[in-house]
């Protein structure tokens, strides 16, 4: 599976899939009820339009993931840096901020990460 673009109500429901799965699909029409406001129809609908994807998979009333939420996080991640900002990451670390102040545990934590993704 090469790049994975979801509309904002699949994320919604990918979201929900990753936390509960697997799940009865039963279950999961009434959490996307409770959650997303959806009728059964449009949660069997979208069930049906994600596992023809390839996204998530729906053996014997039970629903799983098939695309990590990582791998989405990270393209929607990229696709917006991009587009939204040129690519340029430190445009983006910068307009994030925007005047925020980090504690000290999360100024430490994005040090090493970026120490780990350094060049060299």
């Amino acid at each position: 599976m090469e790049n994975v673009k979801l509309c904002d109500s699949d994320y919604r429901f990918m979201r929900i899939v990753w936390e509960y799965a697997p799940v009865n699909s039963g279950e999961l029409v009434r959490l996307c009820r409770e959650a997303l406001g959806w009728k059964k129809s449009t949660t069997y609908t979208v069930i049906k339009k994600l596992c023809g994807k390839g996204y998530i998979t729906n053996e014997n009333a039970v629903v799983s993931a098939v695309i990590p939420r990582e791998k989405v996080q990270k393209e929607e991640s990229e696709y917006f840096v991009e587009r939204t900002f040129g690519g340029s990451l430190p445009q983006f670390v910068a307009a994030f901020l925007g005047g925020k102040t980090l504690s000290e545990k999360d100024a430490e934590r994005i040090k090493e990460m970026i120490d780990a993704h350094k060049e060299g």
